[in-house]
């Protein structure tokens, strides 16, 4: 079967921001898009880049955000600009900013967001589960994704849900979602999306728990800040566990050892930010709460682990024809500990990846980390 193509990849390292752009906007050569979506390396200007998306992509819809990697068709790279364009005759997109995450309210919000799909369905050809997806992009400094993931996803009524939490490199000062001309923060995007061709939203992760256990015993769930696990300072119940100096805990650390929850029947990652030295508590990238049972986790083969959940759903819907994903920045760690990057390419370059690496994962009604997530789109259709 000929495929006539439904999207075209784009990448730059351009050192300049404007240069970046001109050369994704040459690559892309397109006027009928029905959605550019780009990630960032937060080393760029973003002013310059905004002038840049707004002069030379005018009238066409376009949003993006700052990132800790990025992954496309080129594998994973980082210091880069990387674009897609879903066309028009076969994707129908529209998109919702949510502003103000920090006096977010949830009935007002699960308002609009109703409103927003019944417009969005009554515009499209027709209602077909198996043909729509929502995604998003979230402040990944706002510390709001677990209510805001829970409010849309009741309010999409069925329509499977992704994304990610935009990134800030490894420094975690400023994280920025595109929309409209300009970079925002403290928001979030939902864009909801008919393609013409079946898809499916997933996530893998590739840890299983082991049997040394934790319970919270003390804890900031606002702040994300657990104090003590067992009664001890938690950062040295955790190096305890894991027989280590508290003092060598360190992100590659966290990637490999996270700690998981159990919900309904299966386990999902929690995982650690950072080591707070003053009173060795530990910052986590989701809300975590006293009275919380976690075991801790042991990583698996990733790479094997990702070809097969591909395989799967190249059995399940068709041929993958495109796969927009959301990957933990702990995962980024991982494969860079482990060189993986050679294997990780060919499988972006194999199943058309592209995506970013993110500060936590949205799937459905949940906040998750150290996941791959996102949408495949086949079109062979058979769904």
């Amino acid at each position: 079967m000929n495929k006539k193509p439904n999207w075209k990849q784009a990448y730059s390292q351009q050192s300049t921001a404007e240069a970046a752009v001109i050369e994704i906007y040459q690559s892309l050569n397109q006027t009928n898009a029905a959605i550019i979506i780009f990630y960032c390396s937060p080393d760029y200007d973003r002013n310059q880049l905004a002038q840049a998306f707004q002069h030379y992509f005018t009238n066409i819809p376009v949003i993006g955000c700052t990132t800790a990697g990025e992954i496309s068709h080129s594998g994973y790279t980082e210091a880069s600009l990387v674009a897609i364009s879903l066309y028009q005759e076969h994707f129908y997109v529209n998109c919702l900013l949510i502003e103000s995450l920090q006096q977010f309210n949830m009935a007002k919000t699960s308002g609009i967001c109703e409103k927003f799909q019944h417009k969005f369905i009554q515009n499209s050809s027709k209602f077909d589960a198996d043909h729509y997806f929502g995604f998003l992009l979230i402040d990944g400094l706002s510390k709001k994704e677990e209510v805001v993931v829970s409010t849309l996803y009741e309010a999409l009524e069925g329509i499977p849900l992704f994304g990610g939490s935009s990134a800030d490199g490894l420094n975690f000062q400023n994280t920025h979602i595109y929309y409209q001309g300009k970079f925002h923060t403290d928001c979030a995007l939902l864009t909801l999306v008919e393609a013409q061709y079946p898809v499916k939203v997933f996530k893998t992760e590739h840890f299983h728990a082991t049997d040394k256990q934790v319970v919270v015993t003390e804890a900031d769930a606002t702040q994300r800040i657990v104090y003590e696990f067992n009664g001890a300072p938690a950062a040295q119940e955790y190096a305890r566990l894991l027989d280590i100096p508290v003092a060598q805990l360190n992100p590659s650390i966290y990637a490999i050892s996270p700690l998981v929850v159990k919900v309904a029947g299966q386990y999902h990652v929690r995982s650690i930010l950072t080591r707070n030295p003053e009173d060795d508590s530990l910052s986590f990238y989701c809300a975590i709460d006293a009275g919380v049972v976690l075991r801790i986790a042991e990583c698996g083969d990733i790479m094997n682990n990702l070809h097969h959940t591909l395989d799967r759903l190249s059995a399940e819907i068709g041929e993958l024809d495109l796969v927009l994903a959301c990957d933990c920045i702990l995962r980024r760690l991982e494969i860079d500990r482990k060189k993986l990057y050679p294997e990780m390419n060919k499988l972006a370059k194999q199943y058309h990846i592209f995506g970013f690496n993110t500060y936590g994962e949205q799937f459905n009604a949940l906040h998750i980390n150290q996941t791959f997530t996102g949408v495949a789109i086949t079109q062979e259709g058979k769904v």
